[in-house]
């Protein structure tokens, strides 16, 4: 065979997603393809796809359509392809070939077939696979960041998600595994590391037949990477054990992504997360005595079926309450295949879009408090980027999260790319900070 094609990734969707991608062009890579930014320059694009919610679904779409329309051939990948398969390849001849969710690790053998001419589906209807320590993986975060998916999939099954139905079931993988991929990544320079998979304080549940994300706190803890923080984070999994694993391992953050959802029982009850509704209040409470400056975000939907008023006014007062550092909000997405789909009493979109607004504006002064609260402190700061116009740094402080979930950092002053700094904060708005080296 003569050369090889060379390979643009178009990467949607989340986190979990971005690994796949990283994945796929580590396996590529390594197969020795060509692989370019460039999608004009590519004679393949991947477009690793998101299936989440409608919006997510829109976005890959007009991808799809704007990469067909300049005549590109179209490998499509991740929770879309799983979704959507019979529909893509019948809509999308461009579509050459396309990857489920849970096999993402054949992507050499995919473009060999390609390359014969064959359309190629490469699909398990029940995805098993996650890919380990031993798998390439090229990163396409900043050098200073990476995500480590402790496990794959989820075992529950809320009402409103359809998480489980595209990517299975919870697969861990072994403490081993994950202290041999963070040394790995150590050596490559990274300075954050960011736990992820769909409820990370379940993790090692199906593995080892109980959680056992405080032992791997403690392993993770010897690894010579200065921050590690963990996303996805359930309120029934933050037991006594994982918050002293947390407050005794140093290089731990005491930051939690906590994706409670929704406040009132009745809701929780009807979004099938019954047992949280008993804990939200009791673990903020124990959360914020025990680790004093914890770092707390959430989100919440509004608009689920049957949200009345009543419920709504409810989660307004418990965000006014618990002043959370950090909130996302998101209207309920009718997905075809969750039970919610079909639940009776749907909210309308401008009622749900109406409840969202309000909840961000009562957040919009506490997030301000909270980061005024920073002026005059000395911070530690990782300095991500620099503006080239004005030559000044972008960071984040540990209790920012990347890529545009939290806020920001802008520093005034001298310091290399993707080190970590002591930051005076000298101002600070709603979602930023701003502060000058020091040299104390």
């Amino acid at each position: 065979m003569g050369n090889k094609p060379t390979i643009a990734i178009s990467h949607l969707g989340c986190e979990k997603n971005r690994i796949d991608s990283e994945h796929m062009l580590g396996l590529l890579t390594a197969a020795g393809y060509p692989v370019d930014a460039n999608e004009e320059l590519a004679d393949y694009v991947i477009v690793n796809t998101c299936s989440f919610i409608q919006e997510a679904r829109e976005e890959s779409v007009r991808t799809l359509v704007e990469l067909a329309e300049a005549n590109k051939k179209i490998i499509i990948s991740g929770c879309m392809a799983q979704h959507f398969q019979g529909e893509l390849l019948a809509e999308l001849p461009e579509a050459v070939a396309l990857v489920g969710t849970g096999d993402y690790q054949k992507i050499v053998d995919v473009i060999e077939r390609v390359e014969t001419g064959e359309r190629v589906t490469e699909i398990s209807s029940n995805p098993t696979f996650i890919a380990d320590e031993t798998v390439p993986r090229y990163r396409t975060t900043t050098e200073g960041v990476a995500y480590l998916r402790v496990a794959e999939g989820c075992d529950y099954r809320c009402a409103f998600c359809i998480i489980p139905y595209l990517r299975g079931n919870q697969r861990s993988r072994s403490i081993e595994s994950l202290v041999k991929e963070a040394e790995q990544l150590s050596e490559q320079g990274v300075q954050e590391l960011i736990l992820i998979s769909q409820i990370t304080t379940n993790y090692g549940l199906d593995l080892y037949g109980e959680a056992k994300l405080a032992e791997l706190l403690r392993a993770l803890g010897k690894v010579d990477i200065p921050w590690i923080r963990i996303h996805y984070a359930y309120p029934t999994g933050l037991t006594p054990k994982v918050i002293e694993a947390m407050r005794e391992t140093p290089n731990v953050l005491p930051y939690l992504d906590l994706p409670l959802q929704h406040s009132h029982p009745d809701i929780l009850r009807r979004m099938n997360r019954p047992w949280q509704g008993q804990v939200n209040d009791n673990i903020i409470k124990r959360l914020k005595e025990s680790i004093p400056e914890a770092v707390l975000r959430t989100t919440f939907i509004v608009g689920f079926p049957g949200e009345t008023e009543e419920h709504f006014q409810h989660l307004v007062e418990f965000v006014e309450e618990h002043e959370f550092d950090h909130v996302g909000v998101f209207t309920f997405s009718p997905e075809e295949e969750t039970p919610a789909y079909k639940m009776p009493d749907q909210i309308p979109l401008e009622i749900a879009q109406e409840r969202r607004e309000i909840i961000m504006q009562i957040q919009q002064p506490i997030s301000l408090k909270k980061n005024q609260a920073y002026i005059g402190e000395t911070v530690e700061v990782l300095i991500e980027q620099e503006n080239p116009e004005t030559e000044q740094l972008i960071g984040r402080s540990a209790r920012f999260a990347p890529e545009e979930v939290d806020g920001i950092v802008y520093v005034k002053g001298d310091a290399l790319l993707n080190s970590i700094i002591p930051v005076k904060i000298t101002d600070a708005d709603v979602y930023d900070l701003y502060g000058e080296i020091t040299l104390n």
